[in-house]
């Protein structure tokens, strides 16, 4: 049964600032990082930079002999984050089982979501269609019977493709792909494959499973799985559940090497975790924070402070927290937020009045953001301490 579907956001930073500014599209964006920062890489091109041979990780100077022409626009995670939060939004139209996956790509199980909205690959024209007519962004679709399928499926066309891909056809068209495509292979993982003359997803479909988990442990088992497309995990649109604690993560498709974007992340996390809490009435004492490096060593923090559903204190407490635990250099993939400890907001009277001012701004900000929608009113400062909050209105 063909029920699994993977949206896949196509060059999903440049064309976030192609659909926020209109005189960008159909011209060569490449979104980069400060070469005065000593991370002056090539983080996204969009497909019209991709075109002069622009690729992810190439260094700027090589972008600009390549393309003489092209826009370079520093990273806007703020701006990535609240897009993303509109993409899923829309798949959530169709189906209430969707899991995020990352910033930029989600898993929707539409099983039984043929009577309203027709058979999957329908239900994939119709999400392609309106996420470019409302927000402007192109996306690539898979569908087939598993996860692991529907991603490789997304990747096979793009930009803006659709691929079904039955399970029958793994080997004549997923066998044939470069070990290093199959889900899960990085780079280290290639060359130690390709130094066992593992070179092909087919190579190491047909390699003993006994042999794989002998060298790589369970990973090795994993590998081999998905190389013969077998995955019997269960599309999961649970990240939080209960009431013990709520928590939102973001994982970067471009890992992240500096404090300011770690910083601009962080906020909007504490943004959303405080919305969702202050909605549901509650406030929390324990922040955790996650954060997962490149090579999937994931570090959780966590600091107790008195009990709080303001936006600021969880961002200072994340913040701490993220100073306290990364050198700012490692570069990351993950970084998640939450606040657990919670119980009902008792609205306690602060003994410190500045605590009842931001109490009361949120309440405000809420307010605005369910009458106006989310984008309505932001925080304009990727920094901002208790004694000064900074917030913009959208006109």
């Amino acid at each position: 049964m063909l029920n699994i579907i993977h949206v896949d956001m196509n060059a999903f930073y440049a064309s976030c600032h192609q659909a926020k500014d209109s005189s960008l599209k159909g011209k060569p964006v490449i979104v980069a990082g400060d070469p005065k920062k000593r991370n002056g890489i090539v983080l996204t091109a969009s497909y019209e930079a991709r075109a002069y041979g622009v690729r992810t990780a190439m260094p700027n100077f090589q972008a600009k002999k390549l393309c003489k022409n092209a826009v370079f626009l520093k990273p806007d995670y703020i701006l990535y984050i609240k897009m993303s939060e509109r993409v899923m939004d829309i798949l959530r139209r169709f189906t209430p089982i969707v899991e995020v996956f990352s910033i930029d790509e989600a898993w929707l199980d539409v099983s039984g979501c043929e009577r309203l909205f027709g058979e999957p690959i329908e239900i994939a024209e119709k999400i392609q269609k309106v996420i470019k007519e409302e927000l402007g962004l192109p996306c690539s679709i898979g569908i087939s019977c598993n996860k692991i399928l529907a991603k490789m499926a997304s990747d096979l066309k793009k930009p803006m493709g659709i691929t079904v891909l039955y399970p029958e056809e793994v080997p004549s068209i997923i066998w044939p792909l470069p070990v290093e495509e199959l889900y899960g292979v990085g780079k280290r993982m290639a060359d130690k494959l390709n130094s066992m003359n593992i070179k092909t997803i087919g190579d190491l479909a047909n390699i003993p499973v006994e042999f794989l988990e002998a060298a790589f442990g369970v990973i090795g088992r994993q590998l081999y799985l998905w190389a013969n497309g077998i995955d019997e995990s269960p599309v999961d649109p649970s990240f939080t559940k209960g009431e013990k604690s709520m928590g939102h993560s973001i994982t970067l498709p471009k890992d992240i090497t500096t404090f300011e974007e770690a910083r601009a992340i962080l906020l909007s996390l504490s943004e959303q975790v405080g919305r969702r809490v202050r909605k549901k009435n509650f406030v929390g004492r324990v922040v955790t924070l996650t954060i997962r490096d490149d090579s999937f060593l994931t570090k959780t923090r966590s600091a107790t402070i008195p009990y709080t559903n303001t936006t600021e204190d969880i961002y200072k407490t994340a913040k701490k927290l993220l100073e306290s635990n990364w050198d700012g250099k490692t570069p990351l993939r993950l970084l998640g937020v939450s606040l657990s400890g919670l119980t009902r907001d008792f609205e306690q009277i602060s003994l410190f009045p500045h605590d009842e001012k931001l109490r009361k701004l949120n309440k405000v900000i809420d307010e605005i953001k369910d009458r106006f929608g989310e984008n309505a009113v932001y925080r304009a400062g990727q920094k901002f301490e208790r004694d000064e909050v900074k917030i913009g209105f959208r006109s």
